[in-house]
């Protein structure tokens, strides 16, 4: 897979930009500000339908620009689909496939799939854990569309379920202040708000549907992800302690007997019952996979707040090289795109990654001078300046 042709329209800082690429290694140089980053921002916009720098689509349509369009002709094996995309801020997305709209834009979705490492990797380690869940969530999609759905699903759910559950959180106080009483929620029903808790019922009935399928999904994308991800982190840095992965969940599950999806619907039914009176307590849904966490270990030790500069670079990066790796199993390589990476990596690690990526079908890269590109990744090369991307070889 790789990406032949991208072409930009007031995406970013770019009026307009077309760039024609090869196979192979590509790398944008160039001072930082100027523009390199957001041609494989665009890319990279193209696959996931998310920035990895910005959580909205607003920064990405130029300064007094109405709406942004990235196209990119996209070939895969002997097949080629032109992927366009336009992003309007505040408005829905759109899409189109070979020229013809698609009912909606997540449709798209599976015709390019990359790969990205960039310098907000760091956050995968050392970060909240809402970085890790969109990790697991983001390569779910990459490898299945369809969880687009499942996930957008979900958060549609748990926002209506948070929002019932603030409405019930102020009635319930309003009445406290009235009636001096409203101690359990058999109370709290018997005081008028017994529509609330069967609607919330119904909304318990959703979370627990959608809840369980990204659930199940989740604890097997880990267990495929812990032997590559070791093994990625062992060769980057071999002189570290081994690295593992454990998906760790609120819901209590049955030891012994893995999980399916009524295993874990149980599981989740059961745990939104225990937490029933803290959420109405709180306003807040406090059980299910929007809680969880990928849990990183060095060792004995947590990877979080025990790991070193390089060693939380190095798991970074062995939790992107191992979603290469298992994307590859699936069929075909993905686009591998390294953003300034180069440049945060000591001798020895810059040598071991660029060793690794070197045979990928496509790997583009961005660099504030040429020296951050090693030499094992020589090819074609554009100088970006001021916005203008210029091929030099």
């Amino acid at each position: 897979m790789r990406v032949c042709h991208l072409s930009l329209t007031d995406f970013r800082s770019y009026p307009s930009a077309e760039i024609a690429l090869d196979p192979g290694v590509t790398a944008f140089v160039g001072p930082n500000g100027h523009g390199k980053t957001n041609l494989v921002e665009a890319i990279g916009y193209v696959a996931t339908q998310s920035s990895h720098r910005v959580a909205t689509d607003a920064p990405l349509v130029r300064h007094g620009a109405e709406r942004a369009i990235v196209r990119a002709l996209v070939a895969r094996d002997d097949r080629r689909a032109l992927v366009e995309l336009e992003i309007n801020p505040g408005r829905a997305n759109r899409a189109r496939v070979n020229r013809s709209p698609v009912p909606r834009p997540r449709e798209a979705l599976g015709l390019l799939r990359t790969v990205l490492f960039a310098p907000e990797d760091l956050a995968l380690v050392k970060g909240d854990p809402s970085e890790r869940r969109r990790f697991l969530d983001d390569l779910l999609v990459a490898r299945a569309p369809r969880f687009a759905g499942v996930r957008a699903d979900y958060d549609r759910v748990l926002k209506q379920r948070n929002t019932l559950l603030r409405t019930a959180a102020a009635t319930r106080q309003g009445r406290r202040r009235s009636a001096r009483r409203q101690d359990d929620e058999a109370a709290f029903a018997s005081a008028g708000a017994g529509d609330l808790l069967s609607t919330l019922d119904v909304w318990d009935t959703h979370l627990v549907r959608h809840g369980a399928e990204l659930l199940a999904a989740r604890l097997d994308l880990v267990e495929a992800l812990r032997p590559l991800a070791a093994k990625a982190y062992a060769t980057l840095a071999p002189a570290s302690a081994a690295a593992d992965l454990e998906y760790r969940t609120g819901v209590k599950l049955p030891t012994g007997c893995g999980w399916s999806r009524e295993i874990l619907e149980e599981a989740l039914r059961a745990g939104l019952a225990e937490a029933r009176q803290s959420e109405l307590e709180r306003g807040v849904t406090l059980v299910g996979p929007h809680r969880d966490d990928l849990h990183l270990a060095l060792g004995e030790l947590p990877a979080r707040g025990y790991a070193s500069h390089g060693e939380s670079w190095s798991f970074a990066l062995a939790l992107r090289l191992a979603a290469y790796d298992l994307l590859r199993a699936d069929g075909g390589d993905p686009v591998l795109i390294l953003d300034d990476v180069f440049a945060e990596l000591d001798g020895h690690r810059r040598t071991r990654l660029a060793e690794i990526v070197a045979p990928a079908e496509q790997v583009l890269i961005t660099a504030a001078v040429p020296d951050d590109v090693p030499a094992e990744l020589a090819g074609a090369r554009f100088d970006v300046t001021e916005g203008n991307a210029t091929r030099v070889r």
